[in-house]
């Protein structure tokens, strides 16, 4: 066991996973953050806390993760190398396994510009895989990238995220094994739509191995509405809703596009359950926290299961 983290354990055991997501609020109201890991509570085995999801300020991911920790949540922090160069990405590393964050998403970050402060200075001193890298290093041989020893290591189960939609395809496996390289114990998915695509990309990841060597959640959004979906297939960067989709639920009448979107999100799960190399389901119901009971549950996956 790498972490001791409940994520690792349930995993570990061969159970299908269940994560979830909090984005924290543009203020410092910390009753924000605890209701909606209410919602969340016995329905995960681990909560990512984003961490200025597209470049939009908001409360710190590890503020955000002690609340979600102190709500009786196993709390996931999310860290991304737009903000911090290797000092301050190592410091708040050893401060977050210092209060008992025991997992851990590397991540890029959005570019600045989609931001409110567009005219901030992006730092990229390292990339993702890099990072990963670095906190593996410090975890399984108790060194700073320096040489140093640390006093005390830290303790995290290692996640990264990948996009199979993001052109080129062609180099969307091969950025996934670079990752796994670096040593990432995990992995969540981009929000899937294309069902089709997914396919394709888990049997190219498979010839390469990377469903033995990771373990992988895939990533679901249910759709609150037709708007929400011709939105994100137009505006959000490396979104792939094919047309059949948004259709399907478009020819519901407004006041029930909503329950459709959760029902096409738990035939989804239950897809997703059944195909070789998944090994856990990533549920982002963005700002629509109080529906994850109905999605998880529907989904089969209630109660959470409890492993020592």
């Amino acid at each position: 066991m790498k972490s001791g983290s409940n994520l690792e354990k349930v995993l570990e055991a061969g159970h299908f996973a269940v994560t979830a997501e909090c984005g924290p609020p543009r203020g410092a109201d910390p009753d924000i953050v605890r209701e909606k890991a209410a919602f969340v509570k016995g329905n995960v085995d681990a909560c990512n806390i984003t961490d200025n999801q597209t470049s939009v300020v908001r409360m710190s991911s590890l503020a955000g993760c002690l609340l979600v920790k102190e709500s009786g949540t196993e709390p996931l922090i999310q860290m991304v190398v737009r903000d911090r160069n290797r000092i301050a990405l190592q410091s708040d590393l050893l401060g977050a396994s210092a209060m008992g964050v025991r997992n851990l998403l590397c991540l890029s970050g959005d570019h600045q510009k989609f931001g409110d402060d567009p005219q901030a200075k992006n730092v990229f001193d390292i990339d993702s895989m890099q990072l990963i890298h670095m906190v593996k290093v410090m975890r399984d041989e108790g060194l700073f990238p320096s040489g140093e020893k640390l006093q005390g290591a830290p303790k995290f189960y290692i996640g990264c995220a990948v996009n199979p939609f993001a052109d080129p395809y062609e180099i969307r496996v091969p950025r996934f094994k670079l990752k796994a390289d670096a040593g990432a114990d995990f992995v969540q998915t981009q929000c899937i739509y294309n069902m089709d695509k997914f396919k394709q990309y888990m049997e190219d990841a498979k010839k390469e191995g990377l469903h033995e060597r990771v373990k992988i959640l895939a990533g679901v959004t249910p759709l609150k509405s037709a708007g929400m979906a011709k939105f994100m297939k137009k505006f959000v960067a490396g979104m792939d809703i094919p047309d059949d989709v948004i259709k399907r639920i478009a020819d519901e009448p407004k006041e029930k596009q909503a329950a459709k979107g959760i029902e096409m999100c738990i035939e989804q799960i239950h897809e997703l359950k059944e195909m070789e190399g998944i090994a856990g389901a990533h549920v982002m119901a963005i700002e629509w926290e109080e529906k994850l009971e109905e999605i998880i549950g529907g989904a089969g996956l209630l109660p959470r299961p409890q492993v020592d």
